[in-house]
């Protein structure tokens, strides 16, 4: 082991025992491999070095040093020019180099902050004339640095007094303590904002740097304690807070897309509720328009035209439910003869803004959540759905529909069809025991929500293609729905990947698998875009069907994690 040393005598007791340590612990150790690694450990460079620092700390420490010199930055400054006067000789170039480096320089400046012990922002100093009548008025002062204030001003209308109308959550006059809401304003950096308007004060306030002081006189009113929120919900819709007229201050809105998790910080604004993005580091809360105002500004925008349009498109898609598993007969004639029951004006009453919700992740002990599965005909959803079932039988399920028609030959009662009676169907009917249903030939057809258990009691995961208009009836705590949006791609897309598929067709009486015609892709892509328009808020994912074979791996990767990740779910689904 190298020799260890020391600069100064009052640190060689460290190092001294650090010498004698592996001969001290060679009679304990069992192996000379053991007794190789204590004499490398202990001589290692770093080590050494890790223990000058700390001697050396300790020395300086237990001697108060002062600093010889507090202005190095200056001395540097003044060496520089003076070496600058000078012939440059290979020295004076070196060190003129050196001097101007950087990081010498951002030392050096280290120093004498450390030198003078000056950690603290330079602030302008105290008003000395304040009037004596203004004895209730408090002087602020706030050091600002990138991040806005994090409160909000409005003007009274019978004073016109400038008032705090709302301080943000985390924000820097939160975190002060300093400034509450109902505060009146009167001056700000020495200017007084009497006769000015809100976008005044904060264009001055934009404009000042560092330290800003605020005059005001301090509300009367009793805040109530803050409680951080702990209420996440998921937005329904996009937001850009640079877009939107009604805000107080743009700077204090907080953007979001469809589908993200917000944390609500606080809800005492009817109108404007202060929330933060989920995860988010930054504890600086900004404003979003709460659930109320932005139904209403919702139901004001819907045009009676576009409420006319979704409730023909409604009716237009109560077409025969494919996700049956008929017979050949059957199939021939399998469009535009299901009925389902349904409330148009439940379904346009809909106006979605957020949901609470809560992270959900299954247990082992617990039934699969119900995946559905939703998207135009033609789409291609069948087959995704065949390929689930083929790629593992024993996982997957799907529902058995009933049906009030005789059962022929071929078929087993449970296999193809649960058959039932025409009395017995109509009470189901009645005691809302089906998802959807339907008449043909004055033949009854549905799919029953005792098949949906039926599947999920035998630990599968149930496989359910339905009408969009469906699953707000099943998104409840027993099947915890996971609803999969199947969309097509461009309408080029689909001629150039769907040329030589086929679609049952309608059109004559045969009803025979043709191949798609223009006016099928242009269906499928405005039944699409009319799905999406309506219901997106309830779907928690969309696949794109460009391509069969990707569709399916990006759905199957879905499903898996399904099982085993954390999901954000309606609040409502958890357990009380």
């Amino acid at each position: 082991m190298p020799a260890l040393s020391s600069g100064s005598g009052s640190d060689t007791g460290l190092y001294e025992l650090l010498a004698a340590l592996p001969a001290q612990l060679q009679p304990h150790v069992g192996s000379q491999e053991d007794l190789t690694f204590l004499w490398d450990m202990f001589g290692e460079k770093s080590l050494h070095s890790l223990v000058k620092i700390h001697e050396k700390l300790h020395y300086y420490e237990s001697h108060s040093p002062v600093p010889i010199y507090q202005g190095a930055s200056a001395l540097a400054n003044d060496l520089t020019e003076e070496l600058q006067c000078k012939p440059l000789s290979t020295e004076i170039r070196e060190l003129l180099k050196l001097l101007s480096k950087p990081n010498l320089k951002a030392l050096l400046s280290v120093h004498d902050t450390v030198a003078q012990k000056d950690y603290d922002p330079v602030l302008p100093s105290m008003p000395d004339e304040i009037d004596d009548d203004e004895d209730s008025v408090k002087i602020i002062r706030l050091v600002k640095n990138r991040e806005p204030l994090g409160a909000t001003i409005r003007k009274e209308e019978t004073t016109g007094a400038i008032v705090v109308a709302r301080i943000m959550r985390g924000g820097a006059a939160d975190r002060s303590g300093l400034i509450h809401v109902g505060d009146e304003l009167r001056e700000v950096n020495g200017i007084s904002v009497e006769n000015k308007q809100p976008e005044e004060i904060i264009h001055i306030l934009a404009q000042s740097q560092g330290a800003i002081t605020f005059k005001i006189i301090p509300s009367i009113k009793e805040e109530t304690p803050y409680k951080e929120g702990k209420m996440y919900i998921k937005a329904l819709f996009d937001y850009d807070p640079n877009e939107d007229k009604a805000i107080p201050c743009k700077e204090a809105g907080v953007s979001f897309r469809k589908g993200d998790i917000l944390q609500i910080m606080c809800q005492d604004d009817a109108t404007w509720w202060q929330a933060k993005h989920e995860g988010d580091a930054n504890p600086r809360a900004g404003l979003i328009p709460s659930k109320q105002f932005q139904e209403r500004r919702f139901a004001l925008r819907r045009p009676a035209a576009v409420v006319q349009l979704q409730k023909n498109y409604n009716r237009k898609l109560s077409g025969f439910r494919r996700s049956f598993r008929l017979s050949k007969k059957d199939r021939k004639t399998n469009k535009s003869m299901y009925e389902c029951k349904k409330s148009d004006q439940y379904d346009t009453a809909d106006v979605p803004t957020y949901e609470e919700v809560a992270p959900y992740q299954r247990q082992s002990d617990e039934k699969y959540r119900l995946v559905v599965l939703v998207g135009p005909v033609g789409v291609g959803l069948n087959e995704l759905k065949r390929k689930l079932l083929i790629s593992d039988t024993q996982h997957y399920g799907v529902t058995v529909p009933h049906t009030t028609r005789a059962r022929r030959n071929q078929e087993s009662d449970g296999v193809e069809y649960i058959f039932i009676s025409k009395h017995l169907f109509e009470t189901d009917v009645h005691n809302n025991k089906f998802i959807e249903y339907g008449e043909y030939k004055n033949n009854y057809y549905g799919t029953s929500f005792d098949s949906v258990r039926s599947v999920l009691a035998k630990n599968k995961v149930c496989l359910l293609d339905v009408q969009p208009h469906t699953i707000k009836h099943l998104r409840t705590l027993e099947f915890k729905p996971f609803v999969i949006f199947i969309k097509p791609p461009s309408i080029e897309h689909l001629r150039e990947t769907r040329k030589n598929a086929k679609i049952i067709s309608s059109k004559d009486e045969k009803n025979s698998a043709k191949p798609f015609t223009e006016e099928d892709f242009q269906e499928m892509v405005k039944s699409a875009q009319m799905m999406e328009s309506q219901y997106s808020h309830l779907f928690d994912k969309i696949i794109i069907n460009d391509d069969l074979a990707t569709a399916y791996n990006e759905l199957k990767t879905a499903l898996d994690k399904l099982e085993t990740d954390t999901h954000w779910v309606p609040v409502s689904w958890q357990h009380s």
